[in-house]
């Protein structure tokens, strides 16, 4: 009897959204893992070979191969009544053995009687038959297809019935061959797939997966996304060198296109080089947003006059499609420029009145409102910067950059191409004559607008892009509008992310308490009815924090004991915890810093099991109860290093502070092995606590060492996924 075979499941629907298809692909191989492997179906140690999901536009295709055409037969013992129970003195059974081989569906005479840990018990052996994986399939299938998420869906049969992103058109299961019988959304599976909407036939009957790929592609359908890319990715350099030219660089188009079309082709095309007169960034962003083009650039990195199109045709040998193409594009680019000449009719600053009529949130008022707190906190955050000695903050260009900031919001520019907020304001501002510093600043004040992202290019740039970072943050949960699971529509995610990325990585020396304090005081001189009250504070706060802990161990690889290690030491100033998370990754394998890092474990458990013994405010040693040479001993040794490491401290040479606190190893060493600490003595004990005390407070400033060793638990590591 064949042991294992391949199974081909292909949803076959209406267009679906391009950005949605890979992640429903990989959605749809962890569903189908997860009931193949609880059904037995394929084998737990190679199901992610096993396994393999992929999609086009009009269709998500699975393949599992090697899976089980039966699930193997299941022999379970069931333990009953305890044979005392089960059987009466003359071992005949009693009313209680007999209901339960009845319930089990045995005679009595099948019950065993078993050995455990409680003592004997009787027990029944059943043999559970496998089902045919064919049966097993109809079953899971609808309900796997079903558990695929959507941002949004249709219904069908009420809005508590099957939903989809699209309209289901077909469905293909084939287990070896043979269809696997089954319904979904009014649709029934069964071996026939339709190829190119324009191009392929439809009712194409397939085999299964050998078979699947080449009908297909007969039927111009290239149904693996890495074939589709390989291909445009061909074209897209055999054009580009044809004008000895080379595309703009957009690796998220080239994802973009690979998913909106089945069997891609690329084509060139021209534009009116006097367009060429616009910013690149709005020929790039109208090209690329709104027409899914590719640019053309030279070799130094100047726009040509060509544009390259990805079309879902095999050719296009009339060049009808190309001119099709040129002249949307020449519509768009015409009305590009018409914006560009009318919005700098009147200067930048002249649009602020407008904002007034733009809402950011009902209960925080307008976007002028939102520009006002901005001007106040920009102005503040240079003030600390330039007090702190960086002599470049400029405060009056950071109330002025952060004043233009928004203005481009009410150009007719950004209210057609939306994606050039800020870009545009910054353009402008050029343009009208504001100097270098400022135009960056605006144009780069949404910035970092992820990981991957490069943050500001000048420091009031930072200024004003922390400023509407931590504003939007303070006043949103100030009124309580808090990201909760999948819903953040102020972005605040990304919010916190880019002030923590701007922070940590252009080294900004800020209180980040001090910094909430000035938004939630700016807040409440413009907006007097929002008070943003110490809970919510605290409630930003912790929220940045969280994202600082993601950076610092999913971008920087340190480890999650590292960093709270550190983080207990302090975090307010995120560039100097992040160089101490630094130190400790650096050292703490060291010869004498791991067993120090045990010891000082030990001395937390021992001060936090005599709570009360001594008052942590008032660690006061008294050097006549110092009895035992080893506590005199630490306490000098303690004092000592204590003073050399505080030196080292205060120039930040944290590595070099903690490699001298590895000293006390010794003397902490022979403390533990000739002190007794917990004596009868209180005095004495109340003294040796306190010496302890001491030791875990001076020399927990740098990063408390308790704190290493301890392990992620599976809740947190699930919390740190999600904090991106």
């Amino acid at each position: 009897m064949k042991s294992g075979g391949d199974f081909l499941l292909e949803i076959g629907c209406e267009e679906i959204p391009a950005g949605m298809i890979s992640k429903a692909c990989k959605e749809l191989k962890a569903i189908l893992a997860k009931h193949l492997s609880a059904a037995g179906l394929v084998d737990e140690p190679t199901i992610e070979e096993s396994i393999e999901t992929f999609g086009a536009p009009r269709r998500l295709v699975a393949i599992v191969r090697g899976m089980r055409l039966r699930q193997e037969d299941v022999t379970r013992e069931v333990t009953g009544p305890p044979k005392s129970v089960a059987y009466d003195n003359l071992g005949e059974p009693t009313r209680a053995a007999m209901s339960f081989a009845e319930k089990q569906g045995i005679p009595v005479s099948r019950l065993s009687v078993v050995s455990t840990p409680k003592g004997e018990y009787v027990a029944a052996r059943q043999v559970v038959i496998g089902k045919p994986t064919a049966q097993i399939l109809a079953g899971v299938l609808p309900e796997a297809i079903q558990e695929i998420s959507w941002p949004r869906s249709m219904y069908w049969m009420g809005a508590h019935g099957p939903r989809f992103i699209r309209p289901i058109r077909w469905i293909v299961a084939l287990l070896d061959g043979k269809v696997v019988p089954f319904s979904f959304a009014g649709v029934r599976s069964g071996d026939r797939t339709d190829g190119h909407r324009f191009l392929g036939k439809k009712n194409v009957q397939v085999r299964g997966p050998r078979d699947y790929e080449v009908k297909l592609k007969k039927n111009f359908v290239l149904c693996r996304p890495e074939a589709r890319h390989k291909k445009i990715e061909s074209e897209i350099r055999v054009l580009a060198a044809r004008k000895q030219l080379r595309a703009h660089e957009d690796a998220g188009l080239r994802d973009l296109v690979t998913y909106l079309n089945e069997y891609p082709s690329v084509i060139i095309g021209d534009f009116d080089p006097a367009f060429l007169a616009l910013p690149e960034e709005i020929l790039i962003t109208v090209m690329r947003d709104h027409q899914k083009y590719f640019g053309l650039e030279s070799r130094r990195g100047e726009l040509a006059p060509h544009f390259l199109a990805v079309i879902n045709l095999p050719r296009d040998p009339k060049g009808l499609v190309q001119a099709g193409h040129e002249r949307v594009l020449r519509a768009r680019f015409a009305d590009a420029q018409f914006f560009w000449e009318t919005d700098q009719k009147r200067n930048l600053a002249d649009y602020l009145p407008k904002l007034a009529a733009v809402t950011y949130e009902s209960r925080l008022g307008s976007y002028r409102d939102k520009v006002d707190r901005m001007r106040g906190l920009a102005r503040w955050l240079a003030e600390q910067w330039f007090s702190g000695g960086v002599t470049q903050a400029d405060v009056a260009g950071s109330d002025r950059a952060a004043e233009l900031a928004k203005c481009d919001l009410v150009t007719e520019m950004v209210r057609e191409f939306t994606e050039l907020q800020g870009i545009v304001g910054g353009l402008y501002a050029r343009a009208q004559g504001e100097p270098e510093e400022i135009a960056w600043a605006v144009y780069d004040h949404y910035k970092p607008l992820g990981l991957d992202d490069p943050f500001p290019r000048n420091l009031t740039g930072c200024a004003v892009s922390l400023a509407d970072k931590l504003d939007s943050l303070v006043a949103c949960f100030a009124v309580g509008a808090i990201p909760t699971g999948s819903s953040d529509p102020f972005a605040l995610r990304r919010a916190a992310l880019g002030v923590v990325k701007i922070i940590l990585e252009r080294k900004l020396p800020l209180s980040i308490s001090a910094a909430i304090s000035a938004a939630a005081k700016t807040l409440k001189e413009h907006a007097p009815k929002i008070i943003a009250s110490e809970v919510a504070q605290k409630q930003v706060l912790d929220f940045l924090l969280e994202r600082a802990r993601f950076i610092l161990r999913e971008r920087r690889g340190f480890a999650y004991d590292e960093i709270n290690a550190a983080f207990a030491a302090g975090a307010d100033d995120l560039v100097d915890a992040a160089d101490r998370v630094a130190a400790v990754h650096a050292i703490r394998d060291t010869k004498n810093f791991a067993p120090l890092a045990a010891s000082f474990k030990r001395i937390r458990n021992i001060l936090e099991k005599s709570a009360g013994a001594v008052d942590k405010a008032q660690l006061h040693v008294n050097h006549e109860l110092l009895h035992d040479p080893a506590e005199r001993v630490l306490q000098m040794a303690a004092q000592k290093i204590g003073d050399e490491a505080t030196q080292k401290k205060k120039v930040r040479k944290y590595r070099e502070a903690l490699e001298i606190i590895s000293g006390l190893r010794p003397s902490v060493d022979q403390f533990f092995d000739k002190v007794l600490v917990m004596v009868e003595d209180p005095e004495i004990r109340k003294n040796r606590l306190a010496l302890l005390g001491n030791l875990l407070k001076e020399f927990s400033t740098i990063a408390d060492f308790s704190e290493l060793g301890a392990e992620e638990s599976p809740k947190e590591a699930a919390k740190q996924s999600a904090r991106a």
